[in-house]
């Protein structure tokens, strides 16, 4: 079933790609959360002229990534945790844990843009890459510090 993705659908296509799915994956997913439209002819004449519409639209959200990307790569965030000998963590900094830094820092960013391979499990100061949009990533400066007690 050919249908033409309205927004973009991670492993399977950008916004205004005419893509072939299995009917099933466009009745059940695609269609009903307006991810994607029929390939009718009538869509597929429309397509051309949306293609200018997406094409803005893109331009538009890259510029925005890049100024987010901006603001974040400029941001430094500080977590403090408990730290055992050597440094090493008596717990790990996920990214969960880091977007909730960034975010009481005035920075809101969804955890799964944060690309973080493994848990940090260690206290240093790390480059975090989060991925604003497809084509744009920023590079956050994370600091685990040890935890002070009081």
């Amino acid at each position: 079933m050919k249908v033409i993705l309205k927004t973009d659908v991670a492993q399977l296509g950008l916004m205004g790609d005419l893509v072939d799915v299995k009917p099933g994956y466009a009745r059940n997913f695609l269609l009903p959360k307006a991810f994607a439209a029929l390939a009718t002819t009538r869509n597929v004449k429309l397509l051309e002229h949306e293609k200018r519409v997406i094409s803005a639209k893109i331009k538009k959200e890259k510029h925005t990534a890049e100024t987010i990307a901006q603001s974040i790569s400029a941001l430094s965030i500080s977590i403090s945790a408990k730290v055992g000998e050597e440094g090493k963590l008596f717990g790990s900094v996920s990214s969960k844990d880091i977007a909730d830094a960034m975010k009481k820092a005035g920075t809101e960013v969804d955890k799964r843009k944060i690309q973080l391979d493994k848990p940090i499990k260690e206290a240093g100061t790390f480059q975090i890459p989060v991925k604003i949009h497809h084509d744009v990533t920023a590079s956050l400066t994370v600091e685990v510090v040890p935890q002070t007690e009081e």
